[in-house]
């Protein structure tokens, strides 16, 4: 039989930097197969390729047994081809039912169909068991991850042929990425063809027929995934052995740095209350929504609080701006690195040093020597791939975005980091350095809170794990004293948790 999409030798520079150098793929009717590799190993390149994004330098695309090299995004759309990024692409201003049939709007004698676009927004996202999400509400008001399964609902509304999935639960739950592979499956069955590109090889194995492994461009390995060793995949993408996924590097506590006591927001959170040690590694659990996100904003003076203390070094500090509380040595990495975390048409050194310019500075004036010097050091270290230090930021892949984007608090010498999601779109050889360097910050004496929806690297690497549940922090305990299983039964409630 025919695949569906066939890709051969397809090649894409950007100058001097070869994105991709010869890659090959081929995917049937109601195949899903795993597209994997590092961050910059060139799979949404090569994935913008074949949605139109980019043109190919060389190579060839076939599409149900006929040459097909889409010449911009709508021509693939046309052909049957849908594409959802890792980095959303919403217009935040619209509802999220027009956001779902952006484009696709249906007419009725020349005018808007206004009953069938709520008809076809309502369906899409019931399919998504996802029937519940207030239509009428501006997309860009609501939580990172409603607004991804917006994109995926967004996609299933055009009833796409080859559908690709870019980290599609990189911001989604458990029990929401539980539904995305119930409907992926179901699309699976109807015949359509789905390429996933995941950092998480646990979903592929459950999820994907077959993979791909590219490496700095090329094409390094393929097969079937039910006969895979992850050992083995982790070496093609890495090019080496990977072990100590979770290192444990053996830290002492010391005494309290932070002390939280019935911190509350405006709305979220309801009652927060926990002590954060020197060298701990605090690690907060729970489903999107719950309040962690909204914790550590309020925590670092983004968003009010109406009730609480919060001491920092033993100082009564409740209620200051982010830039005092960065002055007395906190820092925090945002969830949505594109939104809030960094400048994305700025330089990496930029980005890197923005909030301590003193250290790259001479006679009140920033040095470009010595801003280039600080980022390059900082760029080895964390192991980013790009052109050099003054590359656009918003140029390079998800993951080498995020390690400048921590890159920044270890520059601005933070001593309280505050960590949302800071693992997520990044690949598992790049996981594990993240790991190893918060484990070497806790033996620094640094302290870390580390909010994560993945529950096996909070279980891997924090010292304590707590819970959050609607709002409220409750149930700290050592980590070793957790499993997943528990962990998500206080999350949705089921389980008796005691507020510290």
């Amino acid at each position: 039989m025919t695949p569906r999409l066939v890709m051969r030798n397809v090649k894409k520079s950007f100058g001097a930097t070869r994105a991709l150098c010869g890659v090959s793929l081929e995917v049937g009717a109601g195949e899903v197969l795993a597209l994997i590799g590092e961050n910059g190993a060139g799979k949404s390149t090569l994935m913008k390729v074949l949605s139109g994004a980019y043109l190919p330098d060389a190579g060839t695309i076939e599409l149900n047994g006929r040459a097909f090299v889409p010449g911009d995004p709508l021509h693939a759309r046309q052909g049957g081809i849908e594409m959802i990024y890792q980095e959303l692409t919403l217009a935040p201003h619209l509802s999220i039912e027009e956001n779902i049939v952006l484009g696709g709007e249906p007419t009725r004698w020349g005018w808007l169909d206004r009953k069938k676009r709520r008809a076809m927004a309502k369906a899409a996202l019931d399919e998504l068991d996802q029937g519940s999400l207030p239509v009428d509400a501006p997309a860009g008001s609501r939580p990172i991850a409603e607004q991804q399964i917006v994109e995926i609902a967004r996609a299933l509304v055009r009833q796409p042929k080859v559908l690709i999935l870019d980290e599609p639960t990189s911001s989604l739950t458990k029990r929401d990425a539980e539904s995305l592979f119930r409907v992926i499956r179901r699309l699976r069955d109807r015949g359509v063809s789905v390429i996933y590109i995941s950092h998480f090889l646990e979903e592929c194995q459950a999820l994907c027929g077959r993979f791909t492994v590219l490496r700095d461009g090329e094409s390094v390995g393929s097969g079937t995934m039910a006969e895979a060793d992850l050992s083995q995949i982790i070496r093609m993408m890495v090019g080496r052995e990977v072990k100590d996924i979770y290192p444990r590097m053996p830290h002492t506590l010391g005494e309290p740095v932070l002390n939280v006591r019935r911190l509350a927001g405006r709305t979220k959170p309801a009652s927060v209350s926990f002590d954060l040690r020197a060298g701990e590694i605090l690690g907060i659990a729970g489903l999107v929504g719950a309040g962690r996100t909204e914790s550590l904003r309020a925590l670092f003076g983004l968003d009010d609080t109406r009730i609480g203390s919060v001491k920092v070094f033993g100082a009564e500090s409740v209620g200051l701006s982010p830039r005092r509380r960065l002055e007395q040595g906190v820092g925090l990495l945002s969830e949505d690195r594109k939104a809030e975390g960094l400048l994305l048409g700025r330089s990496l050194a930029d980005n890197l040093t923005l909030t301590r310019l003193g250290p790259v500075s001479r006679m009140g004036l920033v040095s470009d020597r010595l801003q280039a010097e600080k980022t390059t050091a900082w760029m080895k270290r964390l192991d980013v791939r790009a052109q050099g230090s003054e590359q656009a930021i918003g140029e390079l892949s998800g993951g080498n975005q995020q390690k400048v984007a921590i890159g920044r608090l270890l520059h601005h010498e933070a001593r309280i980091l505050l960590l949302d999601e800071p693992t997520r779109g990044i690949d598992v050889g790049s996981k594990a350095q993240i790991y190893r360097l918060i484990g070497e910050l806790a033996v620094a004496g640094k302290s870390i809170v580390f909010v994560s929806s993945y529950l096996p690297e909070l279980l891997g690497i924090c010292d304590t794990v707590a819970v959050m549940c609607r709002g409220v922090l409750a149930d700290l305990r050592p980590a070793e004293r957790w499993t997943e299983q528990e962990i998500m039964a206080a999350a949705i409630g089921q389980a008796p948790a005691t507020q510290p």
